[in-house]
């Protein structure tokens, strides 16, 4: 009986070490993805800018276009934040909470500069206060822990 028990474990190791090995591949083919989206991002950002910049009046940005080019520059600082997230995965097989807060935080900030304060009702911008406090607390106190 203790061998088919052994049999049993050593095949569950098995199986869980190729399911390891998979989802391993697949955060791979993910990171790939992820840099294929940052390099898209990145032509996104060039391609408002010239649009921006070559339309009457020439060379010349309004605020709404400023904000424009501002959201496209943090979606592509999201994008790589995002890699970053995935690669410490690949190398240490640990999700980072501070990373992934950091990321959070600066996806809510990218929120709070391009939101138009004139079509949004108080209450979305009451809950997006809350969500950068908390987010703010937390990677303080997550911070904190790690230096102790």
């Amino acid at each position: 009986m203790k061998d088919e028990d052994n049999h049993l474990s050593n095949q569950g190791d098995w199986l869980i070490c190729r399911l390891n090995s998979v989802i391993r591949q697949v955060i791979r083919v993910l990171a790939v993805l992820m840099v294929i989206v940052i390099i898209l991002c990145v032509a996104d950002v060039v391609w408002v800018l010239y649009k921006k910049m070559t339309t009457p009046p020439l060379y010349l940005l309004d605020l709404n276009d400023i904000f424009t080019v501002f959201a496209a520059f943090l979606a592509v600082l999201i994008a790589i934040e995002i890699f970053a997230n995935i690669t410490l995965y690949l190398r240490d097989d640990v999700i980072h909470i501070r990373l992934v807060i950091a990321t959070a935080l600066m996806a809510i900030a990218r929120k709070v500069i391009v939101l138009d304060y004139s079509t949004v009702e108080p209450q979305y911008v009451y809950a997006t206060g809350v969500v950068v406090l908390a987010l703010g607390i937390t990677y303080f106190l997550v911070s904190k822990q790690a230096r102790t």
